[in-house]
């Protein structure tokens, strides 16, 4: 990493959650960048250094997907970065452990009608764990009723299995629960300066303690991407960026939100266009 403000950021994190960022974001091999415990604070970790890099302050509303909201809560101001940091260290090695106690996992159903695939989800007891709009909802729960939905989709579904440790989203995630409320319980919260549209239901939160409650519950409990995006529409928002690792959900707002522009921001030879469009919708 060349730019020593961004490399400083890096390394002070790395200290605050005893985690080699630099190192997992530039050598580590997939073994390693896969494990979830190591995953979700490196995908934290990027997304706040792209909104450092992007440098853009004055914007309307803050969102994340799953994970992502930890770095939409530090970007709303309801908690600071390195506790973002600490919070997902901590998150990551939790859901890990709760995964390994059972064999679980997760698919995600493309295409056919919601209602039909929604029911055929409840039937194998599985859960629609993420619903993510745009005709994409994620099964998850034991391995046995995943490969019974892969082997008899939905009429016009695909079934694909998703490379996770576990159910992640689910009761199965529960154990994780409580050491997390601990952990936020020691966290001090702060109004946001940033409307914060939450995974739980697709509402505004503005209170910071709420956001960080809410971010604690939701690892148990289904992410409705689908009504985040309803929201987005319902507030007039003319663009979106997505902050690195980006792709996905500007993929899923150009099918279910098409009014809205997007940027996915991958890489710094981008900076100046992302500046660029968000000028265009500040």
């Amino acid at each position: 990493m060349q730019d020593p403000t961004l490399r400083g950021l890096l390394e002070s994190w790395s200290d605050a959650i005893g985690l080699d960022l630099l190192h997992l974001g530039t050598n580590a091999d997939a073994e390693e960048i896969k494990d979830t415990a190591n995953a979700q604070p490196l995908i934290v970790a990027a997304s706040l250094l792209g909104a450092h890099a992007l440098g853009i302050k004055n914007f309307a509303v803050t969102s994340g997907h799953s994970v992502g909201e930890l770095t939409a809560a530090a970007l709303s101001g309801a908690i600071s970065e390195n506790d973002a940091l600490r919070i997902v260290r901590t998150r990551g090695i939790e859901m890990a452990k709760a995964a390994a106690t059972s064999p679980s996992g997760m698919s995600v159903v493309l295409g056919g009608d919601r209602t039909e695939v929604l029911a055929a989800i409840a039937a194998l007891q599985l859960v629609a764990a993420n619903d993510n709009g745009a005709g994409q909802i994620v099964a998850a729960g034991e391995l046995q009723a995943l490969a019974s939905l892969s082997e008899n989709p939905p009429t016009g579904a695909r079934v694909r299995s998703l490379a996770v440790a576990g159910a992640f989203h689910t009761q199965f995630m529960q154990p994780a629960v409580q050491p997390l409320r601990e952990l936020a319980a020691t966290i001090t919260t702060h109004p946001v300066s940033i409307q914060v549209i939450s995974n739980k239901d697709g509402q505004v939160v503005t209170d910071g303690a709420e956001v960080l409650n809410r971010i604690v519950n939701q690892i148990a409990n289904p992410v409705r991407w689908d009504l985040c995006m309803e929201t987005l529409k319902s507030l007039g928002v003319t663009g979106v960026i997505e902050l690195p690792p980006a792709g996905t959900l500007v993929g899923l707002l150009k099918r279910a939100a098409g009014d809205i522009e997007t940027f996915a921001l991958k890489s710094v030879d981008e900076l100046d266009a992302a500046r660029e469009f968000a000028g265009r919708h500040l």
